[in-house]
């Protein structure tokens, strides 16, 4: 039997409001959240890192949220019925809120297959005039299962694991995201750079900051001539 909601509670408002908040970043307010959505497998947590280190780069502050490892801990009680997909998004919605809130771009990476638990996570930021991001990893459920980097395709093809989506559980694609990047045909930093680009947009990022990522992701065979370069 469920608890009975609380009735005897009282927002407070703070005394630091987000202009003060902006001062100690360096006077711009940054805060928001960029939703990655996509399947398992599609490269959603590869890229919110990156993203994730480029900001920091920037000297923006930035976090990853990752699906697998909040589940660990805030979410740990939740399991895979929609009921509880449902639940464990409209949680993530709130917490990424407050981190955005804060004045921290918070990366969230979840499959989050639903399309109106995403749109109801967009509603609580713009309720809070906080902007919301919506970037679809557009990576085919073939490919997906291709890669299978968990086994979990596997395992769902096998009947292991019922519910699986993309196998015997929905993905609603988003209709209208911000930004989508194709790992299939576009490498890290070129979904990073798409990514930024909006950021940019939204004056999140520094329009004069650049958006070539490749200083980021440098191959290990190219790293003692990159050092060289940045020497001369």
């Amino acid at each position: 039997m469920s608890q009975p909601k609380s009735e005897n509670i009282t927002a407070h408002v703070g005394k630091v409001n987000r202009s003060a908040r902006a001062a100690v970043h360096g006077g711009n307010f940054k805060g928001c959240t960029i939703w990655f959505t996509g399947l398992s497998g599609s490269g959603k947590s590869t890229i919110a890192m990156a993203v994730e280190e480029y900001l920091c780069k920037q000297n923006i502050p930035a976090y990853v949220l990752d699906g697998d490892n909040i589940r660990f801990g805030l979410n740990k009680d939740l399991g895979f019925s929609p009921a509880d997909r449902e639940e464990n998004i409209r949680r993530i919605g709130e917490v990424s809120k407050l981190f955005a809130d804060a004045g921290v771009v918070c990366l969230v990476s979840f499959i989050s297959p639903y399309r109106k638990d995403r749109d109801q996570a967009r509603k609580v930021h713009e309720e809070a005039g906080l902007k919301f991001c919506e970037t679809y990893i557009d990576t085919p459920v073939e490919e997906c299962e291709r890669r299978d980097v968990k086994g979990l395709y596997k395992k769902a093809r096998a009947g292991v694991i019922k519910g699986f989506t993309g196998i015997d559980a929905p993905y609603e694609a988003p209709l209208k995201p911000e930004v989508t990047v194709q790992t299939v045909s576009q490498t890290v930093d070129q979904c990073v750079e798409s990514v930024v680009k909006h950021l940019k947009s939204v004056d999140i990022v520094d329009k004069a900051a650049g958006v070539n990522c490749e200083d980021l992701f440098v191959a290990e065979n190219q790293v003692e001539a990159k050092k060289l370069k940045l020497k001369n």
